[in-house]
Parts: structure tokens; C-alpha cells; sequence
């Protein structure tokens, strides 16, 4: 079976999480949280180095809800700077907190985040069909669009980069390379409904 090179054959956890979940369409409010921090922690890092402290994140941020991240606080923060299972960057902890109120105020204007989020596709994944991996953008004008009203809206570490690479990630875009077996699966599927 042909995959994406960068689904690593000598890291199972990157095999898996490019065999089973990347570009999936998410349609789970929790779960568009849980990659808006991930993706957050990783600016300067490689997505390696996260997925291999994703469960250090879930226990850290309380199964990424936002509502009960949202009223973390002074003392949440220090527990967080000490905590070895997460990347202990002050500035991403708190933006991840920050992110987390925003993110409810996103709720309860459009009643759900992922709603929001999807409009900026016209509510199905864009399918590319690139063949190399150099092809691949780093931003596209749909995440500009994105990063740009969630900055606007309070959001931090949301630049158009991180917002693509969040888009990929939730499958609001399939980017996964022509030769990839699961390029072809992805397109083929029928978009499913929002839910909060």
C-alpha cells in the first residue's frame, strides 16, 4: 500500500494517525478544540513530537473540552508550565485557554464551531490531487480567510499556516498525495452533517 512519505513506516504512531485519522472529516466540536491546540503546540515543533505527547494533552486539558478549559485559570497555568506530558510553553498554554473561550463564543453564535468552520470550504472538503509532497502548500486562501476572523475573534497561535495545517488535519481539505491509498478512499466518501 502505497502512502504519504511522511507516514513514516519507522513510527507506528505516525502510521497510524495518517492511516486513520488525518484529513477524516471531523465534525465533533471536542475534537476540532483538541487539533486547534495540537496544531498550536507545534509551531516550531515537528507533528511527531506532539502525537507522541497527544496523551499527555488529553490528560493535561481535560479531554479537550473547551468549556471546562475555558475557565482554567493563574493556577491551571502553573500546573501546566510543570507538567512533562505537554509541551510547557507559557505562551501556548495560555493560548490554548484563551483559544478555548473564544472557541465558546464561536459556539454560541453559530451554534456550533465546526458549523463556522466549515463554511469556510462551502461545507465539503476541497479535494487536491497533488503528486509530491514539495507541491504541497503551506496556506491556501481558504485558511487566510479562516486565520484571519479567528484572530479577529480573540484567537492566538492561529496563524494561516497553523490554520491550514488544521484544516488538513480535520479533513477539510484532502491533501493526502495522489499515489496515497488513502487519497482515494477520502474522496470518495459523502459529507456527514455538523454536530456540536
Amino acid at each position: 500500500m502505497q502512502r504519504c512519505d511522511w507516514a513514516s513506516l519507522d513510527d507506528p504512531q505516525m502510521r497510524e494517525y495518517h492511516d486513520s485519522e488525518w484529513g477524516v472529516p471531523v465534525h465533533d466540536d471536542r475534537r476540532h478544540f483538541e487539533f486547534l491546540v495540537l496544531e498550536g503546540a507545534q509551531a516550531g515543533l515537528s507533528w511527531s513530537t506532539i502525537l507522541h505527547k497527544r496523551d499527555g494533552y488529553r490528560r493535561a486539558f481535560r479531554g479537550f473540552d473547551p468549556a471546562v478549559v475555558a475557565r482554567f485559570g493563574p493556577a491551571d497555568v502553573r500546573r501546566l508550565v510543570q507538567d512533562p506530558g505537554i509541551v510547557r510553553n507559557r505562551l501556548k498554554i495560555e493560548s490554548a485557554i484563551r483559544n478555548a473561550r473564544a472557541f465558546r463564543e464561536v459556539q454560541r453564535e453559530f451554534g456550533s464551531f465546526d458549523a463556522h468552520a466549515w463554511s469556510f470550504v462551502g461545507g465539503a472538503p476541497k479535494q487536491n490531487r497533488w503528486t509530491s509532497r514539495t507541491g504541497l502548500p503551506a496556506t491556501s486562501p481558504e485558511s487566510d480567510r479562516f486565520s484571519a476572523d479567528l484572530r479577529r475573534r480573540g484567537f492566538s497561535f492561529v496563524g494561516s499556516t497553523i490554520v491550514y495545517a488544521h484544516m488538513q488535519a480535520v479533513g477539510m481539505v484532502n491533501d493526502h498525495l495522489a499515489h496515497c491509498y488513502r487519497r482515494r478512499e477520502l474522496a470518495s466518501r459523502r459529507p456527514k452533517r455538523s454536530r456540536r
